[in-house]
């Protein structure tokens, strides 16, 4: 992964952006789906949805301000709704209206040599650590995105293997292997294949294991006890969750690095695992016995404007 200023756009005459957007919970759960336990709830002003409707309200406010400022630039773009999955490889730059949750469904689908640049719509509901702006400077952000004065940043992803299929390559923040039931114990193998040939390996019981590129490292890594890695690094992390340490010792293997060329397996010993990369919404079914294995990948990820500052 590298940090240096972005190269400019295609030389085509008219730019080509692809923007993809949330929907807000208001959005979903009110106007569309007319959700009665949402609706009793607004009814009585309860605090679970205090800020749903300013939320929703910032959120439309950023896309209408994205759609203003790329028509004042003359630019074709193109809004899709981030559930609308489609291609990508025809833009030159993708922009994401949202949080980081929306950065990291898009990013599913954009492959090494397009740039990303991302807009924080409600800073004051959302997590936005991987976006380079918010509501009240889209303008700005995509005007520096689209002549190249925004840092690039080439993020390290990972790959994911499932049994030898390869389920992604483009999981940017974190992938979590654990059983289906939040509350049922996680029995696994862990075997991490050094690049000098050594192989560890231990048995572990736990509650799971995150296992993620450096762009995740200040999220669910940390909060599981693992560290913050520098922006640049090619290393993958894991940290064991919560493990339950044998009467007889200790484990060793309750976090470590794993270098460019090396893997690490988990091999499920549960009857009902999962994987979910890059949250809730991309999982797949861990069977007993199946072996998954996590490495480097080789398509990174070109964000634009981070890290901030």
């Amino acid at each position: 992964m590298s940090t240096r200023p972005t190269r400019r756009m295609s030389a085509r005459d008219v730019p080509r952006v692809l923007v993809v957007y949330k929907k807000s919970a208001y959005q979903t759960n009110v106007k569309e789906r007319k959700n009665a336990r949402f609706l009793e709830l607004l009814e009585r002003r309860d605090p679970a949805v205090t800020r749903l409707i300013e939320a929703h309200e910032d959120h439309v406010s950023t896309i209408d301000e994205a759609r203003a400022a790329l028509e004042s630039m003359g630019v074709r773009a193109v809004f899709r709704f981030r559930g609308d999955e489609g291609l990508v490889e025809d833009t030159d730059l993708v922009v994401t209206i949202g949080g980081d949750g929306t950065l990291l469904w898009a990013a599913r689908w954009v492959g090494a040599g397009i740039p990303v640049v991302a807009i924080n719509s409600a800073p004051k509901d959302s997590v936005g650590h991987f976006c380079a702006g918010a509501k009240g400077e889209v303008k700005k952000t995509l005007e520096l995105a689209l002549a190249g004065e925004l840092r690039e940043t080439r993020l390290t992803r990972m790959e994911v293997e499932l049994e030898g299929e390869i389920l992604t390559k483009r999981v940017l923040n974190d992938a979590l292997f654990a059983h289906s039931s939040p509350a049922a114990t996680t029995r696994y193998v862990l075997r991490h294949a050094h690049d000098d040939g050594r192989v560890s390996e231990e048995e572990h019981k736990s509650s799971g294991i995150w296992i993620g590129p450096p762009a995740g490292s200040t999220a669910a890594q940390l909060s599981a006890g693992g560290r913050v890695m520098p922006v640049g690094s090619k290393r993958l992390q894991y940290i064991v969750r919560e493990p339950y340490l044998p009467p007889e010792g200790s484990y060793r293997m309750v976090r470590g690095l794993i270098d460019p060329g090396e893997e690490l397996a988990v091999i499920s010993k549960v009857r009902e695992g999962r994987v979910f990369m890059d949250g809730p919404h991309h999982v797949r079914d861990v069977r007993m016995g199946a072996r998954l294995v996590f490495r480097r990948s080789d398509e990174p990820l070109t964000l634009l404007g981070f890290p901030r500052g």
